[in-house]
């Protein structure tokens, strides 16, 4: 629930909530992002696997914060709007379990999915575990990149704007449509799952929390034990 002292807050915020405008914005941010990006990445790195799991992983992290500040910039308006708001410790510690809890169910219905489907085309997140396993400097560098940049620009970009926006059309709508988006932004392949499955209880979160900060926790301790795994057992 939210604290009582900042209700009036968010009924003034849904008033200002973003919409198709800033949608928009978002959108035309991001994939400019995601056409320019990797190609420079690439350049500089020449390829390199772990330089280049450690470019990537940032600059996930970097397309949702210039998503978000492209809408953000539209008319001006508090960080509230957009369900950037503190949230109880209570929801703290949820948040935390709902993490582990991501990180569970992707696992599971990756497995499913790969037992069913026979083979996959490859893991598109090589580079990730290779820069995880480069050693102590690497690991803290990706995990500084990929389980606290990239949670905060993609939830501040998918559930900020988007998730918000949505909410006019009510609830299901708003956790569905973000959720596909968020998916499809990850490619058509292995990443689409936890994708749908972390979309999917951010979504949820932000509806029932009205702020993007579970969501950034649960997207942090998905990625972060993952990485850590990775890193311990290759």
């Amino acid at each position: 629930m939210i604290p009582e002292a900042t209700r009036t807050d968010v009924i003034g915020a849904e008033r200002q909530r973003p919409g198709w405008p800033e949608i928009l914005a978002a959108a035309v941010a991001y994939i400019l992002s995601y056409l320019i990006g990797p190609p420079i990445v690439s350049a500089l790195t020449d390829d390199e696997s772990v330089a280049s799991g450690l470019s990537l992983a940032a600059l996930s992290g970097i397309m949702g914060l210039l998503a978000f500040f492209a809408a953000f910039a539209i008319r001006v308006r508090p960080w509230s709007a957009f369900n950037v708001r503190p949230i109880t410790t209570r929801w703290v510690f949820f948040s935390l379990g709902f993490g582990l809890l991501a990180f569970v169910l992707t696992r599971v219905v990756a497995a499913v999915f790969v037992a069913i489907a026979g083979s996959t085309d490859g893991d598109p997140q090589g580079d990730y575990h290779d820069a995880a396993n480069a050693g102590p400097l690497a690991l803290t560098l990706q995990l500084l990149f990929i389980a606290v940049l990239t949670p905060i620009g993609e939830e501040f970009a998918f559930r900020g704007v988007i998730s918000t926006a949505l909410t006019r059309y009510g609830p299901w709508v708003s956790v569905i449509g973000s959720t596909v988006v968020f998916a499809l932004a990850h490619g058509i392949n292995l990443a689409l799952i936890p994708a749908l499955v972390v979309g999917a209880i951010n979504g949820i979160l932000l509806v029932r929390t009205k702020s993007v900060w579970p969501g950034v926790i649960v997207h942090a301790v998905n990625n972060g034990v993952a990485t850590i795994l990775v890193a311990l057992f290759g």
